[in-house]
């Protein structure tokens, strides 16, 4: 993990560009971002302290043990091996400790520890019989902003010497290990000569594996000689992230509506005119200053905010159920305030010192005017930079907020530099009048719209099971028909003049409305092959989970199907899949159809975006359930083993069915991210198309499907 510690904001910008840049292109590799030291600590002849030690890699977190288990996997200490000692009370943890909802484990309120400081945890003991050394296993789970690994194990064996005043040793084999470390060796007599023996886990799902003496040989050749030269190339094993690009966009849209508000408009010819009182050559010139330095304020605007409050608590207040409940009533506040109940000013000292400063002249006075600008207009883009900064948070350290205000600034600052330069275009704009009012008060009905979304994130992170998916819904159409009832002139407020006659803007902005309102009520339409909502694309992320409902049940599986393979079940989407490789495979080679392995975890939020946003598609979702077969292995089930094994390849232990399905995944491809999704040949059990990671886009998902059954096709032939 590469590391910059940058002395200013303009470095800071720099290296997450960069390292952005660099995350495209980074092969997929098995990460260790957490490292374990475990030792003893001498209090006295006696006493001594057990300490676990994790150094953390910038950007990731580890979890308390006191953590609640709904959410990530809390460190644990297993002690198999104790006679020696007897624990002195509860172990005590040291480090940069956060607390509060976690939007990856679906804003359930936990305790972690950051990188800033290492991870400590101490254990007292008491030494009854130092010739006995204590030993055992430590679980942990490690995230960042955007993935969990899976949970790994550190196993320890401590001993204590009163001669070397408690010299400790510990042995430290994690369960995720570098790539270049483990390369495995593959022999066919080594894999096709041996007994098989049956594992069974906790839910009595038969997993078929090689052991032997506790050994588990995981490795399968045909994977693993396969997945780096598949049977066809159709993939061109880019990641494409689209998230900023969008996050620029919603900044750069906000900046437009802003412009259309009596806070901003009237101001364009105003200052444009000021400008061209000089030559034609200065004035174009300071109308690019003033546009710069609209940008250089909303930008500095935006990373002082996320520097000062940091960008995890930004992201925290975008999950937070109080924060949340608090910004539904800001916003309401807020449209209440552009449908012209009253109005939301900054103080006018503030305005009035900024223009004291503005007529000084030069570029220092230019600046101020465009400061001048910010302060006056807040009434109209306070709404909007909230919201904007508040939704970019989850994008990035500081990418986000500088992207969202980079965009929002843009558009605002544009129409200033362009007029300036080219003055004769003011002509060509409306003139300022009732219908930038109007704007307004549409505003207004997408605050309340907004408003209805946090109250949403905050109703699932308390649990209070009152604004589900049919009621937002259902309330985002009234505002929807409230808006159109304003647009047609049904309904007025109090700045609104009189309407003699709908202009054809009116007229297509309301018919618009009802447009929504239309596309808002197919999302109450049921798919009868999913028997569930169809959620609509565009209200991902707004509206709750279409399976965050009142009235809709999950479907059952077929009964004959599930008393042969006990792991099969409805998963994501109400799509057929197994949870155990080995159940797959043999349905697979019934039916002659490929297996579509999906390495995911409860954890996972891009696992979640896939499901959400990609397989929800009805050519997907046909493909998964009728062409494939689907098989989902999760890689942070904490379900126990009946026994713990030993994996041959990598000597780490295996203790549950997440241990298990990380291990195979690890050991055949390489890789510890989810999520993991490998087309594989049932027959051969060799990999048909590269694996693909997390990409958005339903096209190329589609594309990777078949490749894979075009290959499994022209395999069988």
């Amino acid at each position: 993990m590469i590391e910059f510690k940058s002395k200013t904001m303009r470095l800071r910008i720099y290296f997450a560009f960069l390292l952005t840049a660099i995350a495209f292109y980074l092969p997929a590799q098995v990460l260790k971002p957490v490292k374990w030291e475990i030792k003893t600590e001498k209090i006295n002849d006696n006493t001594y302290n057990l300490v676990f030690k994790a150094n953390i890699s910038k950007g990731w977190t580890v979890y308390s043990q006191y953590t609640s288990d709904e959410g990530p996997v809390p460190t644990a200490i297993t002690y198999e091996e104790k006679s020696g000692v007897k624990l002195l009370g509860k172990s005590t943890e040291k480090g940069y400790k956060k607390e509060g909802p976690d939007p990856l484990f679906d804003n359930v309120n936990v305790v972690k520890f950051l990188d800033k400081e290492a991870f400590i945890i101490k254990q007292k003991v008491e030494v009854v019989d130092a010739s006995k050394p204590v030993s055992g296993y430590l679980t942990f789970m490690t995230c960042d902003n955007n993935r969990c690994l899976p949970p790994e194990d550190v196993d320890f064996s401590l001993t204590f010497d009163k001669a070397t005043t408690g010299a400790a040793k510990a042995d430290e084999k994690t369960a995720v290990v570098a790539a270049e470390e483990n390369k495995p060796v593959i022999a066919a007599s080594d894999t096709t000569k041996k007994d098989t023996a049956m594992a069974t886990a906790a839910s009595a799902a038969p997993v078929k594996a090689r052991i032997e003496n506790g050994i588990i040989d995981q490795l399968i050749p045909a994977l693993y000689n396969t997945f780096k030269k598949p049977r066809a190339s159709c993939d061109d094993g880019v990641v494409q992230n689209t998230g900023y690009l969008w996050t620029f966009i919603f900044g750069f849209l906000g900046g437009l509506f802003a412009l259309l508000t009596p806070c901003v408009f009237p101001m364009i010819p105003i200052t444009v005119s000021f400008f061209t009182k000089d030559t034609k050559r200065k004035g174009w010139v300071n109308g690019l200053i003033y546009g710069a330095s609209i940008i250089v304020i909303y930008v500095l605007l935006g990373l002082l905010i996320t520097a000062v409050f940091g960008p995890e608590a930004l992201n925290r207040l975008s999950t937070n159920w109080i924060a949340n409940t608090l910004f539904f009533i800001i916003f309401i506040v807020f449209a209440l305030s552009f449908f012209g109940f009253y109005e939301i000013t900054l103080p006018s000292s503030w305005s009035t010192k900024s223009d004291q400063m503005a007529d000084k002249g030069g570029l220092l006075g230019i600046f101020f005017m465009a400061f001048t600008l910010a302060l006056v207009s807040f009434s109209c883009t306070g709404p909007i930079i909230g919201s904007a900064l508040v939704t970019a948070a989850s994008k990035g350290e500081y990418m986000g907020p500088f992207l969202v205000m980079f965009g929002f600034s843009l558009a605002l600052a544009l129409p200033f530099g362009l007029f300036a330069a080219f003055p004769a275009w003011l002509n060509t704009l409306p003139k300022s009048g009732s219908w930038m009012n109007s704007v307004k008060v549409v505003l207004g009905f997408l605050e309340l719209a907004l408003a209805l979304k946090f109250l949403s994130v905050a109703d699932m992170t308390n649990h209070w099971g009152v604004l589900k998916y049919e009621l937002f819904m259902a309330l985002w159409i009234l505002v929807f028909l409230g808006m159109a009832a304003y647009l047609f002139g049904f309904i007025k407020f109090p700045h609104d003049s009189p309407i003699k006659k709908l202009s054809l803007t009116r007229k297509a902005f309301g018919t618009l409305a009802l447009v929504i309102v239309a596309y808002l009520g197919y999302g109450f339409t049921i798919n009868p092959a999913t028997a569930n909502y169809n959620a609509l694309s565009l209200m991902s992320g707004l509206a709750p989970p279409a399976h965050y409902n009142f009235f809709l049940t999950t479907q059952q599986v077929d009964p004959v199907i599930k008393a042969k393979y006990p792991s099969y079940q409805k998963c994501a989407n109400n799509i057929n899949c197994f949870k155990d490789y080995y159940e797959g495979l043999s349905y697979a080679r019934e039916t002659g159809k490929p297996m579509l392995i999906d390495f995911t975890g409860h954890g996972c939020v891009n696992c979640r975006k896939t499901e959400e946003h990609i397989w929800v598609d009805p050519s997907i979702r046909k493909n998964l359930n009728d062409d494939v077969v689907l098989v989902s292995l999760y890689v942070d089930d904490d379900k126990k083993l009946p026994s713990t094994l030993v994996s041959k390849s990598r000597g780490n232990k295996i203790r549950n069915v997440g241990n298990l399905w990380a291990d195979f995944q690890i050991v055949n491809f390489e890789q510890n991210s989810q999520p993991l999704y490998v087309m594989v040949d049932p027959g051969s059990e060799q990999v048909l198309t590269q694996p693909r990671p997390f990409k958005e886009g339903i096209k190329g998902y589609q594309d990777f499907l078949d490749c894979g059954r075009n290959a499994h096709g022209s395999g069988k032939q």
